[in-house]
This record gives C-alpha cells, sequence and structure tokens, in this order.
C-alpha cells in the first residue's frame, strides 16, 4: 500500500482534475461548475472534453454553490470547485440550506486550504473549513494525503449520495500509496500505514506524511514506536479504528493543518470519549491567524506553527512521558 520514503511529489489538484475526467467518460451526468479558478484547479480539461458539461460562473461563490445545488436538482452529480477561502467561506448559507437541507448530490472540492497556500497570508489560509463543514447535518468531509489518495476519493464521492466536501492541498505532495495496489478509500475509513504500540499520530492532508516523519524522529530519538493512520474520512470518523488505536496505544494524537478547534483534533476526542476515554493531544493551528510565506519558506512556516516532523515528534514525546 505505502512506497517507500523515496517517493515524488504529485500535484492533488491535477490528480482531481484527471479523475473528474475519467468520471465524467463514465457518468454522463456529472456536470461540474467553477468559479474563475478553473486552470488552478485543473478542471479545464474537463471543460475542453465536456464543454456541455462545464460552467465557469466567475468570481461568484455563492453563486456556483446555487447552480450546483440547481443542477443536482435535475439530476446531475455537480462538483463545483474553487480556493477554500471562498468555498465554504463566502457561501455557508447556500450550502446550508441549497445543499445540505435538501441533500443533495452536491461535491464540493476545494483547493488552497490550510497554510500552504503560498504568500497571500490569512485571508487566504482557511483553518476552520473542516469544523464548519464537519458541523452541517448532511455533509460528509474527505481529506486527501496525497494525488493518489485525491484521485479514488474524487472517485468515491461520485458513489457518495448527498454533499461531499473534498479538501485539497495546493503545493505538491509527497506520494504515500502505491497506486498499483488496490487501496480502498471508502467514506467513513481511515487507513493505518505503521503499526505502533506507544501512541497513535491521526493525520489528514499534508500531515499524514509529516506524522509518518515523526514517527520515524519518535523512534530513532526518544525509543517510541508510534502508530500512524491516515484519516482521509473526516466526517463520519472511523470510530472502529480508533477504538483499536485508543485500546492498543493509550493516547491518541491528532495532526491537521487546521484550527485545533471543531476539526480532526475535535473529531477524535469526540470519538475517543464515546467509545474508548484515552488522552488525546491535538497538534495543529493553535486558534490563531496565519501568516504569508512563498512557497521556499513553507516548510518554515509549518515549524513556526509547529507542524514540521520535528516539532509534532516533540509535542507526541512530551504526550507519552506525561501519560506515564
Amino acid at each position: 500500500m505505502l512506497l517507500s520514503r523515496e517517493q515524488t511529489r504529485l500535484d492533488m489538484r491535477s490528480a482531481y482534475g484527471d479523475s473528474l475526467v475519467e468520471a465524467g467518460l463514465k457518468y454522463p451526468q456529472v456536470v461540474c461548475v467553477g468559479a474563475d479558478t478553473t486552470d488552478s484547479l485543473k478542471i479545464r480539461n474537463f471543460g475542453n472534453k465536456f464543454p456541455e458539461r462545464f460552467f465557469n460562473l466567475g468570481i461568484a461563490e455563492a453563486n456556483l454553490v446555487s447552480v450546483a445545488a440547481g443542477l443536482a436538482m435535475a439530476g446531475k452529480i455537480a462538483f463545483a470547485s474553487t480556493y477554500a477561502a471562498f468555498l465554504p467561506g463566502r457561501c455557508l448559507d447556500q450550502i446550508r440550506n441549497a445543499i445540505c437541507f435538501p441533500n443533495l448530490d452536491v461535491k464540493l472540492v476545494v483547493s488552497h486550504a490550510g497554510l500552504t497556500v503560498g504568500p497571500d497570508g490569512a485571508s487566504h489560509q482557511q483553518i476552520e473549513d473542516l469544523a464548519t463543514m464537519r458541523a452541517i447535518p448532511n455533509m460528509k468531509v474527505m481529506v486527501p494525503s496525497d494525488a493518489i489518495s485525491a484521485k479514488k476519493i474524487v472517485h468515491t464521492s461520485v458513489h457518495t449520495r448527498g454533499p461531499v466536501y473534498v479538501r485539497l492541498a495546493r503545493p505538491p505532495s509527497e506520494v504515500l500509496y502505491d497506486d498499483t495496489i488496490p487501496t480502498e478509500f471508502g467514506l467513513g475509513k481511515g487507513n493505518l500505514l505503521r503499526e505502533g504500540d506507544d501512541a497513535t499520530l491521526v493525520g489528514c492532508g499534508l500531515m499524514v506524511s509529516t506524522s509518518l516523519k515523526a514517527a520515524e524522529i519518535l523512534r530513532e530519538k526518544y525509543a517510541l514506536n508510534c502508530r500512524v493512520i491516515d484519516m482521509f474520512t473526516v466526517k463520519p470518523i472511523d470510530d472502529e479504528l480508533l477504538e483499536k488505536a485508543a485500546r492498543d496505544t493509550g493516547l491518541l494524537v491528532s495532526v491537521e493543518e487546521h484550527n485545533i478547534f471543531g476539526g480532526l483534533g475535535g473529531a477524535v476526542a469526540e470519538s475517543a470519549s464515546a467509545h474508548y476515554p484515552v488522552p488525546v493531544e491535538r497538534i495543529g493551528v493553535s486558534d490563531v491567524f496565519g501568516e504569508s510565506a512563498r512557497d521556499e519558506e513553507l516548510e518554515l512556516l509549518l515549524d513556526v506553527y509547529g507542524l514540521s516532523p520535528a516539532k509534532v515528534a516533540k509535542r507526541v514525546a512530551r504526550a507519552a512521558e506525561k501519560r506515564k
């Protein structure tokens, strides 16, 4: 399932564009709606292939959601895409009332989520979207960790009834999965990527790769053998997998490029408290806004916010010691 640590980096957005074309070829009811970010979201190829099923509505995100809802009411599977800062940022009312309340087949696939969006700063760093989307009834939330999982999650969303929110990262990400080996990315599931019995790191998005690197540091520097889970479905979360991890390791650590309130950390804590209470350490953005960073500075930016492998490992080691 996993590749070796000597892997290349691929773009989740390109994987999304490719999988959307594949879905369009297979299912004529698949349509795509964009908001003047069609080139950045890599959905131009879908428009070139299916011009009659592609709608670029310009910088009008609330209208984008409403049009997607109308297409879904007409029997289409509507994909609506732009940056996470604008969707859900500018159109929560439309998402709640036009899509989720009637439980329509609209798939919101966004990019540029979290801190790693480039030099645009806090106004474009969406760090509260998982919390917002999790709280709305009928909405499902999925976060790919690499290009392979992004492609498969798009196909999963096609077969998932009702609204789905898919959160993509902007920068190219390390390829974690081997595309030649079948790996399931079903709704409500997570994937166990590394065994361990001292603690469990539960990551999503780019932080899955970070968690794997942190687990190596924990083994080498702190003599801790840590389990790593790719929790690509944040809602509904994989309670069974988390309960087993809680029973086996006694410590759950969430790692996310998101506010520590309401996102993956909140979901993990809720699951643990309901099924097998153990200490939960939440690692993420500590309820502050982000700062600008150019592409070559993104690793430094993540380190500043405690999301580098070394700082994640240090937090896990401290939590493990405190548990003792």
